[in-house]
């Protein structure tokens, strides 16, 4: 398959721009989306009923971005990100059970149900991060563990257009570049920061030449292909010692900023509507599976049907679980501590953490 050509800063040759697909990475790329797309509408669902409550930040529309990047890394390499976090915890391989339940704060949450959305961690996942911008040195901390350690593994630092101007973020970019750290520093264009356009935030939209000294490529990030071959060739470059790299992916969310912001405000509509018709990254993949008869409308018709039973269950999973009890409540702040007294909201109160 032909891809779109990829555009670089301060390289001589990017990723490839023909990708092989195989059926059986096809429908696993293509169940995986579509288990996050209905992943996060049941979270839609949920917290317009009120079951979820809080901060909600969900990913439908840039399910290609996870997908490829998961594709293109091993599962030792290392991945953090912002609060937009569900599809990467899903990824990262985290069961939608506790991804649902974790938002409905019940015990059998990823985080215990002490986490929410914005907090859930599995192995070589460093979480979602509530601060805009924060995970981006912590994942170059990661990469320079990585170096230290000689395990040839890289990290993947996720951040989005709307952190793209934070100070911290040129920090860690001057770090990573001195010491060659085996850091992707990739930016998530979904084009608006909450609801600032691009072109009404930054100065340069051209977020891949933003490390100046560090190498860029700007990827078509609807396209799962396209960032998996990219994200291959930016692993490889970090593995050969080469230092950081950074990369844009274009991408778009359907859903607001978050559950509170209608997300129609500051765009319309029909653009919303046009990015879907078009450039929908889960139809782009089942229609090209089709045309090259890779898979047939049924099979596709029988994993949609297996997914929303999945979804179903762990929903019912995440409604029915009960909440962790009080006594829980100050648990888990050392790892492998013995058992020591919290002092609570007052000196009198006296609580208990159990490492």
């Amino acid at each position: 398959k032909e891809l779109i050509k990829c555009e670089l800063h301060r390289l001589e040759a990017g990723p490839s721009e023909t990708a092989v697909l195989t059926r059986e990475q096809g429908l696993q790329y293509y169940r995986t989306m579509q288990t996050m797309r209905r992943m996060e509408l049941k979270a839609d669902q949920l917290y317009k009923q009120k079951i979820i409550r809080g901060f909600c930040h969900l990913y439908d529309g840039q399910e290609a971005c996870a997908m490829g990047i998961e594709a293109g890394i091993n599962p030792t390499d290392h991945l953090i990100t912002a609060y937009r976090a569900h599809g990467y915890t899903f990824t990262r391989g985290v069961s939608v059970r506790e991804i649902l339940a974790e938002l409905t704060g019940r015990r059998g949450g990823v985080a215990k149900g002490k986490g929410g959305s914005m907090h859930m961690y599995a192995k070589h996942f460093y979480g979602g991060n509530g601060i805009v911008g924060a995970q981006v040195p912590l994942g170059a901390g990661v990469a320079l563990a990585c170096q230290y350690q000689g395990n040839n593994q890289v990290c993947v630092a996720l951040y989005g257009d709307g952190a793209a101007n934070q100070g911290q973020i040129f920090e860690s970019f001057n770090m990573a570049a001195l010491w060659k750290l085996p850091c992707i520093f990739i930016c998530e264009n979904n084009k608006f920061g909450m609801g600032t356009s691009v072109e009404r935030s930054s100065a340069s939209t051209d977020y891949f030449k933003r490390g100046d000294y560090i190498p860029g490529i700007k990827v078509d990030g609807m396209d799962v292909l396209c960032v998996r071959e990219a994200i291959k060739f930016a692993a490889d470059y970090c593995r050969a010692g080469k230092g950081p790299i950074v990369m844009e992916l274009e991408t778009y969310r359907y859903h607001g900023h978050s559950m509170s912001d209608p997300g129609v405000s500051y765009r319309s509509r029909e653009e919303i509507q046009e990015v879907r018709s078009k450039s929908d990254p889960i139809t782009m993949l089942k229609e090209r599976m089709l045309s090259n008869n890779m898979a047939s409308v049924e099979e596709i018709k029988e994993i949609d049907v297996e997914i929303r039973k999945v979804i179903e269950d762990a929903a019912q999973f995440a409604i029915s679980d009960p909440e962790p009890p009080l006594d829980e409540l100050c648990n888990h702040i050392f790892a492998n501590n013995p058992p020591m007294e919290v002092r609570g909201t007052n000196p009198w109160v006296k609580l208990k953490s159990v490492s």
